[in-house]
């Protein structure tokens, strides 16, 4: 049995036994069919993981999960453990495994799903098992990457998981920042991005990943950002980005020339969307992270613990 499909075993059985939730409540709120609650607490029971306690998995973290929710108003938190002996590469794995399996629950039928930048998304859907839908929609909510840097490529993740879904995927064609806001603004108006802000309009799930702050060197795209522009987001302390928009510790948006050359979907808008799925992790991002919560931007975190534990010491320290 994978580790995801013990770990999802025990958080049902430790909602339903510790928490005394129903069956109804725990289908609704992990948006899976009520049998299929019944028939996994049964499998919990046969697997080990309950006997007169809940082993495996630590209740601490479903409870830091809970914590996270209620502090920032979060539709849902998925936290994966964190081993201290790990490498960066294998905890980006275990994330990516675990988004995976849980964003394969989320999927169903006639959705319109928009794909954002991000190591840990990209990952994300590299790792999803296949599940064939009907009427699913997969479209890129960025601009893509210079030619230099295409590694993670929106279109790909875009084209990887319309093929995994069964899905109609549509591309964008346009490099996410444009020399002059112009320029950003004839792509966004013309014929050919129309069908695109028509789907962006009627997103139900959206995933996204979280970019740290400007010192952080793993960016796919940053790279299109000229000296004027890093030297703006200096002085206006950037703490990262999400959907390729900037923002500062407060979450604040830092509108101006750069935010008006940028190809994608702005976070107001991101805001709207019933789903909105961050897919990130380490220490360096939680202070890139905690400003999208606390603004609402994302409604949905999936990380790891010692980054939900330093995305709450952060924000204890500003207090």
């Amino acid at each position: 049995m994978k580790e995801e499909k013990k770990k999802l075993l025990a958080k049902i059985a430790y909602m339903y036994y510790e928490q005394q939730m129903t069956q109804a409540q725990i289908a609704k709120e992990l948006n899976i069919y009520r049998t299929t609650v019944s028939r996994m607490l049964s499998q919990a029971k046969e697997a080990g993981i309950v006997e007169v306690t809940i082993h495996h998995f630590d209740p601490a973290l479903f409870s830091l999960e809970k914590q996270l929710e209620t502090r920032y108003g979060l539709k849902h938190v998925e936290i994966v453990s964190s081993r201290s002996q790990a490498t960066e590469e294998e905890k980006e794995e275990t994330l990516a495994r675990s988004a995976a399996s849980w964003l394969r629950r989320q999927l169903t039928d006639d959705m319109v799903i928009g794909v954002s930048w991000g190591e840990s998304a990209g990952m994300t859907v590299n790792q999803l098992e296949s599940k064939l839908l009907n009427h699913v929609t997969i479209v890129p909510i960025v601009g893509g990457p210079s030619h230099i840097n295409s590694r993670y490529h929106v279109n790909t993740l875009v084209y990887e998981l319309g093929k995994k879904t069964n899905g109609h995927s549509l591309f964008v064609n346009a490099t996410v920042i444009q020399e002059t806001p112009q320029l950003a603004k004839g792509i966004v108006r013309s014929k050919y991005f129309h069908d695109l802000k028509e789907y962006w309009q009627k997103l139900d799930l959206a995933i996204v990943g979280v970019g740290g702050p400007l010192s952080y060197k793993k960016s796919q795209w940053r790279d299109l950002l000229n000296e004027q522009d890093l030297e703006e987001l200096k002085l206006r302390e950037a703490a990262g980005d999400c959907c390729c928009r900037f923002y500062d510790r407060f979450g604040k948006l830092l509108k101006g020339e750069l935010e008006k050359r940028t190809i994608g979907l702005s976070l107001e808008e991101l805001a709207q969307v019933p789903q909105a799925v961050g897919i990130a992790r380490g220490e360096i991002k939680a202070r890139s992270i905690l400003p999208l919560l606390k603004k609402n931007y994302l409604n949905t975190l999936i990380t790891d613990q010692e980054t939900a534990v330093k995305i709450l010491e952060i924000d204890k320290e500003q207090k």
